[in-house]
């Protein structure tokens, strides 16, 4: 029997969303970048993510009924969850466009979908709010490079969590959320100026909704080199150090005398730059295990340690790495700003992300040290 208008969950995928971000190049727009992601072995991740999330559904609705797009933009995720996918709309090609998610999304709402749950990143998400469906919330399943719009659960399962109450329930309670975007060209030469795209209804999940990704003002800048400092007083000698992206940790480069890359990963040692701006290949091929440590930094608002802009720093890297691979390092503001919400790690990995999980010593000045607590995705 159909599902009432308006109740039901429609589902779409960008089958390459993400894929660009082991590969170290800043995002995964175009056909160019894509290509040369899969040169340096990376392969998109969106649809076993989308299948995590309906696996959720499905635990909560067997035999669920999925209103969807053929092929790899969500109809092969929901045959693999064990849901009954009903194709609403087929891409002309195999390799799909912003215009077949705009398309995909519109055919969704005319079947009558409540929610459309989407996997990709800001591009996708962009893409979804161009198809102005009025009336239909949006939820996204984090599976991008960028995620700094406030339109994502925190994880895969979150987003199927939701998307299973809302089929419980009928429907939920939605407020608008921005959806952000960055010039992919501007991220690669280290500039990071999100604008705001538009706004999207999304259902209301204080714990299970990502916030968005704030600004780094000014007056944050000589608190970055502080904490900076604090890292750089804690490295050792013959250590390998993989720097992560952020302004906080390209003041760790500058004190260190390295030309280090802003919004991509390097490899020092000593002081030395070992190899700059590397993909997760790269990272695999050069860890020490045992004698490695990665450096990364909070994302302001979010929370995120690890998942968002940094998927060259892989779980395959981190267990790589071994026991105890991460040095966190930031400004003492951004922790306070969270006002007590935990810090997040999303790698995909269910079983690293728990091992993570717990507190974790975050450096914010030289002599200056907080034990803040750390979450992992919750448990199917």
């Amino acid at each position: 029997m159909d599902d009432p208008v308006g109740t039901a969950v429609g589902v779409i995928v960008n089958p390459v969303a993400g894929i660009g971000g082991p590969a170290g190049l800043k995002g995964s727009d175009g056909p160019a970048i894509q290509a040369a992601a899969r040169a340096r072995g990376s392969s998109a991740g969106a649809g076993r993510r989308a299948r995590v999330a309906l696996a959720r559904i499905e635990g909560a609705h067997h035999g669920a009924r999925i209103l969807t797009a053929g092929g790899t933009m969500g109809e092969d995720a929901v045959n693999a969850a064990g849901l009954i996918p009903h194709v609403v709309y087929r891409p002309a090609a195999a390799g799909t466009t912003a215009q077949d998610t705009i398309d995909a999304a519109r055919a969704l709402a005319r079947a009558g979908a409540g929610l459309i749950l989407f996997a990709g990143g800001d591009g996708t998400a962009r893409d979804i709010c161009d198809a102005d469906l009025e009336g239909v919330a949006v939820l996204g399943v984090p599976a991008g490079v960028k995620m700094y719009s406030e339109c994502f659960a925190v994880s895969p399962v979150a987003a199927g969590a939701v998307a299973a109450r809302w089929m419980t329930r009928g429907t939920l309670p939605v407020a608008a959320r921005e959806v952000l975007d960055v010039d992919e060209e501007q991220v690669r030469h280290g500039r990071v100026d999100p604008t705001l795209h538009g706004t999207v209804p999304v259902p209301v999940d204080p714990v299970r909704t990502q916030a968005r990704k704030s600004p780094t003002a000014a007056s944050e800048i000589g608190a970055a080199r502080i904490a900076a400092e604090g890292a750089v007083d804690r490295m050792r000698p013959g250590v390998l150090y993989l720097l992560g992206p952020g302004s906080t940790l390209a003041a760790v480069a500058d004190l260190l005398g390295v030309e280090g890359t802003p919004l991509g990963v390097d490899v020092v040692r000593d002081g030395e730059l070992r190899a700059s701006d590397v993909s997760e290949r790269d990272l695999l091929g050069s860890i020490e295990p045992g004698n490695t440590t990665a450096v990364v930094t909070i994302i302001g608002g979010q929370g995120f340690l690890l998942g968002r802009g940094n998927q060259q720093i892989s779980a395959r890297v981190l267990r790589r790495i071994g026991d105890d691979p991460l040095l966190v390092v930031a400004p003492e503001q951004k922790l306070i700003d969270l006002g007590g919400r935990p810090l997040l790690v999303d790698t995909g990995d269910d079983d690293l992300d728990r091992r993570l999980a717990g507190h974790i010593e975050v450096t914010t000045g030289p002599r200056s040290v907080s034990l803040y607590p750390v979450e992992a995705p919750e448990p199917f």
